[in-house]
């Protein structure tokens, strides 16, 4: 893969970073954003396809890109097709640093150092160019606008938008509502993009669920010994959530 293309989890976290302040939107949604993306990434390398609600390595081979190949590896590692849900809840741990520190080595922004209430050291990123920044924008004002079905990349970027919650961000207000509403019907314009935004958002309601027992007929005793009425439901497995990472401006 060459490095002329941005790649999508690059273009999310321009697309959340304030131009002006040096703030993320949607900072934890984001983190989740940032891992789906890689995936949608991989799959339009060819390094990776969906197996129904999973997620396969189909060719092993390096993107040249190091942290997409940190994640193609961890999932060659799994031997089997890991559900998307589950590896997008694991734990991300400093993915969105990692990003933030690679579009700085690539000149399009730079870190600002401060302080949290005088106290807490703080790190916010400018954008060097927001003409870039722009451009990402124009991609999906043109998709909401025109109504006509965008290319692979540009609908995977509304879906991930729609599920870690840029649509406020970049459409806010009643006036916003309508162009919300098209950016997340732009989802069904790439199944790959759909499932990875599906299963963010699955991980953001707490459905990152186990597969669910079978329900006990009517009357007669569930598991635990007592009858039940109705059928037993599983209990969603929360995200692990990593130590706290350092002070990075939200």
């Amino acid at each position: 893969m060459g490095r002329s293309r941005r790649t999508l989890p690059e273009e999310l976290l321009l697309l959340a970073l304030d131009p002006t302040t040096g703030t993320t939107a949607q900072p934890q949604s984001l983190d989740l954003g940032l891992a789906g993306a890689q995936l949608v990434e991989l799959a339009l390398a060819g390094r990776i396809a969906p197996d129904g609600d999973r997620i396969a390595v189909v060719v092993p081979r390096p993107t040249g890109d190091p942290t997409l190949d940190c994640a193609l590896e961890l999932l060659r590692r799994r031997g089997a097709p890991v559900r998307a849900v589950h590896w997008i809840g694991g734990p991300r741990l400093g993915l969105r640093q990692t990003y933030l520190s690679h579009l700085e080595r690539c000149g399009m922004v730079h870190a600002v150092e401060g302080q949290m209430c005088g106290v807490l050291p703080t790190t916010r990123y400018q954008a060097t160019d927001n003409a870039i920044s722009r451009e990402i924008r124009a991609r999906l004002d043109s998709a909401i606008r025109t109504g006509v079905p965008p290319d692979p990349r540009t609908a995977a970027l509304a879906a991930l938008a729609h599920a870690v919650g840029l649509g406020k961000h970049l459409y806010p207000g009643n006036e916003g509502r309508s162009s919300r509403s098209r950016l997340r019907d732009l989802i069904r314009h790439d199944p790959m993009g759909g499932l990875v935004a599906h299963a963010v958002m699955d991980v953001q309601n707490g459905a990152a669920a186990q597969p669910r027992r079978a329900p006990a007929p009517p009357g007669r005793p569930a598991a635990g010994g007592r009858a039940t009425a109705e059928p037993a439901r599983g209990v969603p497995m929360q995200p692990r959530r990593g130590s706290m990472e350092r002070a990075v401006a939200h």
